[in-house]
């Protein structure tokens, strides 16, 4: 291998980091918030490339229908919660609507632009509106009973909703697979390496999100909330700050994070209903990496994810996704090495 090769290799590495690195941030974001270790967190990524790609075609994307069906399953839901709590059909019906009107309003947006051929950046706000309505909705159907469970039966209703959505996928996008057109089919050259439009679109978006956040959180009332959620999940209940709106907030910011995600790596690998899982996984490990818990560190992990798998498909191709996932082991032992049992012991 020359130096050449190594470049091109890094490169390559580096943008399929990127991507990671939002997916690892948008699980630790999840889990420091809610508790909830989001596996689905990838399903959103193939919900996104799959969305543009039936927008590119003319037809109305699955997901629309998926959408509605499940904001109605949500808006019984709130229904039934608040009429049992307030005893009145007004108010139950109130929130029920509070919880379908903007979904269904995305959906009826979405099926009559569809056939009208927009041009790609509009096909692609209307995809990521789309995948971040999934998140509230996500979270009031499958989460918010649970506020008080354990992390184990938090875990493992999200490996239920992430079959789900899995077999959903299958339904409404069929076993074919997908790739997008590229949003800048630029190149330019740098030494040996060859840049894309595209790769640099990722760098830059990926950049932006995460300026984005921090100034979020930072700067925003909501984003200090959610910080103080995070937190303390008790202490913020105390001084007035609904631990269910947050989850909302942090679930739509985890969709927006995983559909941008899939419209950013769309053009650059085909997409399957199931692909997702993968690419979540690898988000996961860089979120393993970061303790669940600093976004710095996994981002730095995401980035190191990514080099580390470009090198592997060089060397071994075969073995790539072992060589990625066996990361985590010396992780882990270090981890357990290095941090006390409180849980445990307590």
């Amino acid at each position: 291998m020359d130096f050449s090769i190594a470049s091109i290799l890094t490169l390559d590495g580096l943008t399929n980091g990127a991507i990671y690195a939002l997916l690892g941030m948008g699980i630790v974001l999840v889990f420091t918030v809610t508790r909830v270790i989001f596996i689905p967190q990838g399903e959103f990524v193939a919900y996104g490339a799959l969305t543009l790609a039936i927008f590119q075609t003319g037809q109305v994307p699955g997901t629309v229908w998926l959408l509605l069906i499940l904001a109605a399953v949500a808006a019984l839901m709130e229904f039934g919660t608040t009429w049992r709590h307030r005893r009145s059909v007004t108010a139950g019906a109130i929130a029920a609507l509070r919880t379908f009107v903007l979904p269904a309003i995305i959906c009826a947006v979405s099926a009559w632009a569809a056939p009208q051929q927009f041009s790609m950046l509009v096909q692609a706000l209307l995809t990521l509106c789309i995948v971040t309505a999934f998140g509230p909705l996500v979270y009031r159907v499958a989460y918010q009973s649970l506020g008080g469970a354990s992390s184990l039966v938090l875990l493992i209703v999200s490996v239920g909703v992430h079959f789900a959505m899995t077999g959903l996928g299958l339904l409404f996008f069929g076993a074919e697979g997908f790739r997008n057109p590229s949003f800048w089919d630029s190149r330019f050259a740098l030494g040996p390496l060859n840049l894309s439009g595209q790769a640099l679109i990722i760098f830059l978006a990926s950049a932006a999100l995460i300026v984005m956040l921090w100034l979020f959180f930072e700067r925003s009332l909501y984003g200090k909330a959610l910080r103080a959620t995070a937190v303390n999940r008790l202490g913020a209940r105390l001084v007035g700050i609904s631990t269910q709106t947050a989850g909302q907030l942090t679930f739509a910011m985890a969709a927006l994070i995983g559909g941008l995600s899939g419209l950013l790596i769309g053009p650059t690998t085909t997409i399957f209903f199931d692909s997702g899982f993968l690419i979540g996984l690898k988000g996961f490990v860089a979120g393993v990496i970061g303790g669940l818990a600093s976004y710095p560190a996994a981002l730095l992990g995401a980035l190191g994810v990514g080099v580390i798998e470009a090198f592997g498909s060089f060397w071994a191709s075969s073995f790539k996704e072992v060589i990625v996932f066996t990361i985590v082991l010396p992780v882990l032992l270090w981890r357990s090495l290095t941090s006390g049992h409180s849980d445990e012991e307590h």
